[in-house]
């Protein structure tokens, strides 16, 4: 992979102003571009770089790259995988089948940073957003800071800047401060445990209070490895990582015997398309900064990249300001019940016993396990695990 040719100069003006080049970010950039809009990515950090994430890619991502035209760049470095294997409190364990593999958010990221401006997006980092340009209400732009203060006027002004608050702070857009969860990861190489590994692990035990641990194989025989718990209080992840290690042997012996390639690093999580109003004039929200990650599982890339794709859509069709919010609102308010279905699933952490039985009951019944496949591949739902029709569903699957 090649690296990218860096922008230090910003142009007075753009017809849309992309701020944060992640998934999101980079996805709405390459759809305008190849549309002939005029589009300026920029990030506050050089590329390529670290970001905090399991790296793993389920099916909805696999679906969002090949319509970017970048799933076979992305899987000539990813490691693929065969199943998620969902491991409940007891030590019960179930392997659900779907389109999944790993890469490391530094060369996802990249790559898509590179097709954004293939299709010809203006590139510029390193530029962080400090403020917004408005004329009256409504958006016109930023001002950005890097190795000096600059004023980017824009037609319309997407925000991708991930699960900070700040950024959606000063746009005008935080709903919530607070992110829906912490998560912490690192990167571990050990080759002896890499011989052989097809499945992405999800872990849940009573010992992380309502949190959940994984394990994805990743390239060159590294693994992701991390702990998350809903909300933001006072849970310590790297307490909740040590019992991780101390309850789910694979992890005891990754963490014991593999070299630390990426230190295990936190970060926030926003999920649930909560916690941020996604439109106002001028402006939309993308990516995890509109709340694009699943509550239960915590994975967000394809479901950053499809609202990223969405919000280029709004922007292409046009018909004022009103036209585009109203379209990419109804977008989001389209995907929103798939989310609507983790937020109800992460429920069940709270009652470690739901867990063990889903997982006895889909080891017993291939039509629950067919039903599972489909909920990765989003073309079923178990519905509320906790309401009788579905706790009914969950005992006599049809």
């Amino acid at each position: 992979m090649n690296e990218p040719t860096l922008n230090r100069t910003l142009p007075a003006r753009c017809e849309v102003l992309v701020i944060g080049a992640g998934p999101a970010g980079s996805a709405c950039a390459q759809m305008l571009a190849r549309a002939g809009r005029d589009v300026l990515l920029v990030d506050r950090q050089d590329f390529p770089r670290d970001k905090v994430c399991g790296d793993g890619l389920i099916p909805d991502a696999h679906h969002a790259l090949t319509r970017l035209g970048v799933h076979e760049p992305v899987m000539a470095r990813a490691r693929v995988a065969d199943h998620v294997r969902c491991v409940g409190p007891r030590g019960g364990r179930i392997d659900v089948p779907g389109r999944l593999a790993v890469l490391p958010r530094r060369e996802l990221d990249a790559i898509l940073l590179d097709a954004a401006r293939a299709a010809g997006a203006r590139v510029a980092t390193p530029w962080r957003f400090e403020a917004p340009l408005q004329e009256g209400e409504r958006v016109v732009g930023a001002w950005l800071h890097g190795a000096a203060t600059a004023e980017v006027r824009a037609d319309w002004t997407v925000l991708a800047t991930g699960a900070a608050a700040q950024p959606l702070q000063r746009m005008g857009a935080c709903v919530r401060q607070t992110p829906s969860a912490i998560a912490l990861r690192g990167h571990v190489r050990h080759a002896a445990m890499d011989e052989g590994w097809r499945t992405l692990d999800v872990v849940w035990h009573r010992a992380f209070a309502g949190g959940y641990g994984w394990i994805f194989p990743g390239p060159d025989g590294v693994f992701n490895i991390g702990v998350g718990a809903a909300g933001a209080g006072q849970t310590h992840l790297r307490d909740l990582m040590a019992r991780f290690a101390a309850v789910y042997e694979p992890a005891g012996r990754l963490l014991r015997e593999g070299q630390w390639v990426a230190p295990a690093k936190g970060a926030p999580l926003r999920w649930s398309l909560t916690g941020a109003q996604p439109v106002r004039p001028g402006l939309l929200v993308a990516g995890e900064a509109v709340g694009s990650t699943y509550a239960f599982t915590g994975e967000g890339i394809g479901k950053a990249l499809e609202t990223g794709i969405l919000a280029a859509e709004a922007l292409v069709a046009g018909g004022g300001d009103a036209a585009v919010q109203r379209q990419y609102a109804a977008a989001l308010a389209a995907i929103k019940p798939r989310f609507d279905l983790y937020e109800r699933a992460q429920r069940i952490n709270r009652y470690p016993w739901l867990v063990d039985l889903l997982i006895w009951r889909a080891n017993h019944t291939p039509a629950l396990q067919r039903r599972m496949a489909g909920v990765l591949e989003e073309t079923a739902h178990l519905g509320d695990p906790l309401s009788p029709r579905g706790l009914m569903r969950l005992m006599w699957p049809k």
